[in-house]
């Protein structure tokens, strides 16, 4: 390895922090860290909880989504017809699947943490990720201390 070389892992690892950090302000910004609790007759309990991290844009806006979704390795982008004050559809980028929110979405805001009141929602949320981890969720007690 030359010198060269650790000047360019340098400026890319500076790229890499960089880009971390934009990517935590954006979702401070622009994200939800969500757990809908529904009802369903066939599960159990007959309530389920559906956590999920979306983050919606614009149509406009919509590579920032495919990015984040590039950059997550999971997840998927979907437009929303609903167009409220927009005058262009809404795209969300939508994680819902519990393996990715487990080994991805909650690992990477431990490490690279949100700086905005959102960071209590975050920490909620992690905290029923960790719940659901124990299955606590499919008992009553569970879902209460979830709820």
């Amino acid at each position: 390895m030359t010198s060269s070389d650790n000047v360019r892992d340098a400026e890319n690892q500076q790229e890499r922090l960089w880009y971390r950090g934009w990517l935590t302000g954006f979702v401070d910004g622009e994200g939800c860290f969500s757990c809908p609790i529904f009802r369903n007759r066939v599960m159990t309990l007959g309530w389920q909880a559906q956590p999920q991290f979306v983050v919606v844009q614009a149509e406009s806006s919509r590579e920032v989504l495919e990015e984040l979704r590039r950059f997550f390795g999971c997840g998927k982008v979907y437009v929303n017809r609903r167009h409220d004050n927009h005058r262009e559809n809404l795209y969300r980028y939508d994680v819902g699947r519990f393996a990715d929110l487990r080994d991805v979405i909650v690992p990477f805001f431990w490490e690279n943490p949100l700086q905005t009141s959102k960071r209590d929602n975050f920490e909620k949320f992690a905290t029923v990720i960790g719940l659901m981890s124990q299955r606590r969720h499919l008992t009553v007690p569970g879902m209460v201390e979830i709820c």
